[in-house]
């Protein structure tokens, strides 16, 4: 009984270690991606700001 408690608790650890591994591949992959479209995200920003604060919301 007690190797299905050690076996199943190493099964869980193995999910939780995979599910990290994951989120660090999809971190990964967002800051390659702002890497590499970083000027047109930057204009995209600065082109936003620009309407609002040439707007009159008063």
């Amino acid at each position: 009984m007690k190797k299905i408690k050690v076996i199943a608790s190493i099964l869980r650890a193995d999910k939780s270690g995979m599910e990290l591994v994951q989120v660090a591949i999809l971190v990964a992959i967002a800051i390659v991606i702002g890497l590499i479209f970083r000027t047109q995200i930057q204009e995209f920003v600065d082109n936003v700001f620009s309407n609002l604060s040439s707007g009159k919301f008063l």
